[in-house]
């Protein structure tokens, strides 16, 4: 990226040239007025062309315009404001000294508003830099994490059919089932990262905005169950939801698809046999939806980096258990399109994941790594 020029070297620009013009007809016709309306105490008249000074300082770019709208403001508070009217006249009593600091305190006051705006903008452009950063850093972690959960299914599937083929006559019956289930599954789990990449593209491309609209928690819960029972028809789950209608701002197909991506690491990872728990509740500007599991947990340096896409385990074979990095990273840009927080941790017989909604939707300045 292009280093930010100084300040001073910038060209002189029309608009800036008209805005200082108009801020300092501004103040001179303010100045007029208490002139008139209260001439005992001309202190408000310097008050105001330093305000205009500021104004000029804070809304135009570089030291240039500040400055002189410095040497124009003293200048114009002698010809307009002090007798004799209407004439330059810096030889009267103590007049010099009074303007020298005026000038001098509006040169400082211009250059000081000037840098910390430059300041500002460049720590604006460093938060840029940063936030590139991370997002390169997040595409990195997704790439992967992608590439690890697609590598190894497609290993098994290729095992499986390749044992299939080459092996059929041998092969009891029982065997050729097991084979064929084992396929099954690995495309179901192929399947499943596919939706799980289809729901990223419902956010807009470049920025972290979705189309929300009310939807009954009842109804999301109930229809994420219905999907993740296709794909674990034995599975049993307990929950639990508020008894009252509860009414919450969201797409309803990707929260759908966190709570199924939730659900299937509980069932997977957990190593538990006691069934998952879902638990939704409510507070006055909020619901939550927590996921809990009776298993393993998660490893304490995990926890960190849980949701960054990069939590399965690098050094596992390809045909080693699929990791669950992808779903939860998806689950973390889901949630943080709805402005909702989502976080992981271990309690004494397992984990949970929590996931929060905001009742009322409101925006926020964020752009998915993902899309």
């Amino acid at each position: 990226m292009k280093p930010a020029s100084s300040p001073i070297n910038k060209t002189l620009s029309v608009r800036d040239l008209l805005l200082t013009a108009l801020i300092l007809i501004i103040a001179t016709l303010t100045a007029f007025w208490f002139f008139l309306t209260v001439p005992e105490n001309s202190a408000n008249i310097a008050l105001v062309y330093i305000t205009a000074l500021v104004l000029t300082a804070r809304f135009t770019e570089g030291y240039l315009y500040g400055i002189a709208a410095s040497v124009v403001s003293v200048i114009g508070i002698n010809y307009l404001f002090t007798y004799p009217y209407f004439q330059v006249n810096f030889t009267l009593t103590g007049y010099p000294v009074t303007f020298v600091f005026t000038l001098i305190i509006s040169l400082v006051v211009s250059t000081m508003t000037t840098r910390i705006k430059a300041q500002a903008d460049a720590l604006v452009e460093r938060e840029k830099l940063l936030m590139e950063a991370e997002k390169e850093k997040m595409r990195a972690n997704l790439l992967r994490s992608v590439s690890h959960d697609l590598r190894t299914p497609l290993t098994g599937i290729i095992g499986s059919s390749s044992a299939y083929l080459e092996h059929h006559a041998a092969l009891t019956e029982e065997e050729r089932l097991r084979l064929v289930a084992h396929i099954r599954e690995d495309s179901n789990w192929l399947l499943n990262m596919v939706e799980n990449l289809l729901s990223v593209t419902r956010i807009q491309e470049g920025s972290m905005e979705i189309a929300t609209s009310l939807e009954s928690v009842e109804e999301v819960v109930s229809e994420a169950l219905i999907r993740f029972h296709k794909r674990f028809p034995d599975a049993a789950v307990n929950v639990q939801v508020p008894e009252e209608l509860l009414m919450i701002p969201m797409d309803a197909i990707l929260i759908e698809q966190v709570i199924i991506n939730l659900l299937e690491n509980a069932m997977i990872h957990s190593g538990s046999r006691i069934p998952p728990e879902l638990i939704v509740t409510s507070t006055h500007d909020e619901a939550a939806f927590c996921v809990r599991d009776y298993g393993i947990g998660i490893p304490p340096d995990k926890l960190s980096t849980i949701f960054d896409g990069s939590s399965y385990n690098p050094e596992s074979s390809s045909d080693g258990h699929r990791g669950m990095g992808i779903g939860l990273s998806i689950c973390k840009t889901i949630i943080a399109a709805h402005t909702g927080t989502i976080t992981a941790a271990n309690h004494p017989n397992g984990c949970e994941f929590i996931f929060v909604l905001p009742k009322q939707r409101t925006t926020r300045s964020i752009h998915s790594p993902y899309v």
